[in-house]
């Protein structure tokens, strides 16, 4: 890199550090500092950017390139099939949780899903290379992030393997963050963080912050921030579900929810994340700019469809009658936002709550 790319880059990650402290993002001046010090360029030396054409292919030769990096958005730096299937994180969100990760000095801090190695160079920045491993799933994700690391002075461990499973031959760790998102967060990961750490990770639409009691179960609320992490996947694989085609479904039935809120409000969508996990969904709008149909379907082959006022669903969730329970749910509590939702997770399993652990959040009940 050339000195003025690199006075250039300094320039940028200063001003965006002044954007995201303005916006209430970055509120911890060591925080500051650490991001400051550390450069996301030397880890996105290439990425997608979607545009009205489609995708576009940014390098580091393009010369908008440095001033991408420097947004404050999500970077897609590996495509699967045409799907994005690895990114970096937006700063701002980046930032958001690992100020709730409440590091402190000698802390040991695994992390899952490595991706472009930019987060834990923000890791071994703040508490030396020696206190992070990483796990990433991808094995040339995770060659090419501990290059770019050790050329940008770090050296925490990195290992290619199931994030899933943690990494236990150096555990304990004080804290844990993914940044791939979740429906259930892994009970491996409860064994290999001490009594009062701190688990930060994607669950649906949100991020949840953990505390691990000394009985073993972790419990805490979301982050009241959106986030949209891709999947935890097998290597090789999008972890998306696939779409099962228009399967035969039970005849359809009248459903009164106006669809236009199914697909736009933020705050309902994310409901619908913790009630229906693992879906994918689509909309589809008419001339006048309207939602005209909602289609949702899971990779267990669970395929819904709503429009004209009727609901078709087949497979082995009823995931439209959870659409209208979640929103049930959503409008009977006043529309609450992500930080009135919880988790608890013990070895048996996860329990979603609304404002008390007795108050749990129904999943999508299976078909007879």
């Amino acid at each position: 890199m050339t000195t003025h790319t690199e006075e250039r880059a300094e320039e940028l990650r200063s001003a965006l550090a002044d954007g995201l402290e303005a916006s209430g993002q970055l509120t911890d001046p060591t925080w500051r500092k650490v991001f400051e010090t550390v450069p996301r360029h030397p880890y996105v030396p290439e990425f997608w950017t979607l545009t009205s054409e489609g995708q576009r292919r940014v390098t580091s030769a393009d010369p908008d390139w440095l001033d991408l990096v420097y947004a404050d958005d999500a970077l897609a730096t590996q495509l699967t099939d045409g799907v994005a299937t690895s990114s970096s994180t937006a700063p701002g969100l980046m930032l958001v949780m690992l100020q709730a990760l409440d590091v402190a000095d000698g802390h040991r801090v695994l992390e899952i899903a490595t991706g472009t190695g930019y987060n834990a160079a923000l890791l071994s920045e703040r508490l030396g290379s020696h206190q992070v491993v990483t796990v990433e799933v991808d094995p040339v994700l995770a060659r090419l992030a501990g290059s770019r690391l050790r050329c940008s002075g770090y050296t925490p461990l990195v290992i290619t393997g199931d994030g899933r499973e943690g990494y236990a031959a150096r555990a304990p760790y004080d804290r844990l963050i993914a940044t791939c998102g979740f429906s259930t967060v892994p009970a491996a990961w409860l064994e290999q963080v001490k009594p009062a750490g701190l688990i930060v990770c994607p669950v649906g639409w949100g991020t949840v912050r953990l505390v691990v009691a000394d009985d073993g179960r972790a419990e805490g609320r979301f982050l009241p921030v959106g986030s949209y992490f891709m999947a935890v996947r097998d290597a090789g694989t999008t972890g998306a579900p696939a779409h099962p085609g228009r399967p035969d479904a039970t005849s359809g039935r009248l459903t009164g929810l106006d669809l236009n809120v199914v697909a736009e409000d933020e705050a309902f969508r994310f409901v619908l994340s913790l009630v229906a996990p693992d879906t994918a969904f689509a909309f589809e709008r008419g001339d006048d700019g309207r939602v005209t149909a909602v289609e949702l379907w899971g990779a267990d082959g669970a395929w819904a469809r709503a429009e004209d006022g009727t609901v078709r669903q087949a497979g082995p969730r009823l995931l439209w009658d959870a659409v209208e329970a979640a929103h049930e749910l959503y409008v009977e509590h006043g529309r609450p936002g992500r930080e009135r939702f919880g988790v608890t997770v013990t070895a048996e399993g996860q329990r979603i709550w609304l404002d008390t652990p007795s108050r749990p959040v129904p999943r999508a009940a299976a078909t007879d």
